[in-house]
């Protein structure tokens, strides 16, 4: 693998890692945000869990798909061109 090609693998990577920590950041203040209405309207049912639960499932296939998303080899891109043409 070359320098270039494993600097942009590397760049990707974090870019990858700073949009799950964005996304995890706008789950909390979302979350807050939720829960205060919540508050402030009488404290009935606790319905800002299902919010709640929603973003925690994106949060799982977001790092899932992290961590099970592999750096693609150079055999693997010649492999797809071959087949494209």
């Amino acid at each position: 693998m070359s320098d270039d090609s494993a600097r942009q693998q590397a760049i990707h990577r974090l870019h990858q890692r700073r949009g799950f920590v964005n996304y995890i950041i706008g789950a909390i203040v979302v979350s807050l945000f939720m829960v205060l209405i919540w508050f402030l309207s009488g404290r009935g049912y606790f319905w800002p869990v299902w919010v709640m639960g929603g973003f925690l499932i994106g949060a799982i296939f977001y790092g899932v798909n992290q961590m099970m998303n592999k750096p693609l080899t150079e055999d693997q891109i010649q492999r797809e061109m071959q087949k494209g043409s």
